[in-house]
């Protein structure tokens, strides 16, 4: 029988032992109250009194493998969010390639994860197509498939933010190659071995800066609206090969490159490494006790390419507190970089 106290306190039964124990073999199993020795009975309610159910609720979601046997390959996977969410897929049982330009953080990472061949590097420029075909193919020599595309990869572009008047269409050109260009390539090659399958998951790091204007530079934000285009225009194609694919669209997160980003609207100030840290967790936070980190979106990443989102395709993950939704006169957020 299953035995509770109220709110977070609650202790989870036996019945909820056994269906955690058997996750991992079915995670379609449905939870049953099995008959168990008394004295077992005993055993695993002292134990489990220890724990709340939110805290069972985590080591249920452990045990469970959401990405067993799929293969993956993360561009921009040596650092933020890729490298966030490589290790993600690993640890759900994804083997996965880390395709980036930085090679020795590249290297790091793989090794890091790479215990069991999980995890490999290999360099691609996401601006040389033939590179994101390579990486594709790679992936398919050594796995025998690609399940998981994640088009991750990108730049900020110049530092600073630059008025309309004083754009440089050069920089403009760099950052669409990379954030854009960079995406479609990744889509192409990726349904190029997914669609004789007929399976898949291509999953595209777009923004909230795509959303709503006033959030970013012009040639980022420009960039990122064109993923998430991207993404409704091939999602509809890809939808009778069986191949999903979805874009997920950060806020601002304390990545490397936001970090770098951020310094460069207020050089003036001479902003230490912390106070530039904390303008973005905390002056630019909309959402109340809590804060947006790159594990947020490995677990977003994880859930669109694992088969819960089996039915979701076309779709762009907002993942922002509710910033695009509640921006007005009374919370403009982050209208200008001088505000």
């Amino acid at each position: 029988m299953f035995c509770f106290r109220e709110k977070k306190s609650r202790i989870i039964g036996p019945g909820l032992v056994h269906a955690l124990s058997s996750a991992s073999s079915s995670q379609t199993q449905r939870f049953t109250t099995p008959s168990v020795p008394p004295r077992a009975h005993f055993c695993s309610a002292l134990i489990f009194s220890l724990f709340t159910e939110e805290s069972l609720f985590f080591f249920y979601v452990r045990l469970i493998r959401r990405l067993a046997g799929k293969i993956a390959v993360i561009t921009g996977g040596a650092s933020g969010i890729g490298k966030a969410t490589a290790a993600e897929f690993v640890r759900n049982g994804a083997r996965v390639v880390i395709a980036d330009i930085q090679d020795d953080l590249g290297r790091a990472v793989a090794a890091e994860l790479g215990s069991d061949n999980a995890c490999c590097y290999t360099r691609c420029d996401v601006t040389d197509e033939a590179q994101v075909a390579d990486a594709v193919d790679l992936a398919v020599a050594r796995h025998g498939k690609l399940d998981v595309m994640f088009n991750n990869a990108g730049i900020t572009g110049s530092p600073g933010w630059p008025p309309l008047g004083a754009v440089d269409l050069a920089d403009f050109d760099r950052v669409m190659a990379v954030n854009a260009r960079g995406v479609l390539a990744g889509l192409k090659h990726a349904a190029r071995v997914m669609v004789p399958r007929r399976r898949g998951s291509i999953i595209c790091t777009a923004s909230a800066t795509g959303l709503c204007g006033g959030m970013g530079a012009i040639a980022y934000s420009a960039s990122k609206a064109t993923v998430i285009g991207l993404v409704r225009a091939v999602a509809a194609e890809m939808a009778s090969s069986g191949v999903r694919v979805n874009a997920i669209s950060p806020y601002a997160i304390p990545t490397p490159l936001a970090l770098a980003t951020v310094a460069s609207w207020h050089p003036e100030r001479g902003l230490s490494a912390e106070e530039i840290k904390r303008m973005v967790e905390i002056d630019l936070n909309v959402m109340y006790g809590t804060k947006l980190e790159e594990e947020d979106i490995a677990r977003a990443a994880l859930y669109l390419a694992s088969d819960d989102a089996k039915y979701v395709n076309g779709h762009n993950l907002v993942v922002d507190g509710g910033t695009t939704v509640s921006r007005s006169a009374k919370n403009p957020g982050t209208s200008t970089p001088k505000e």
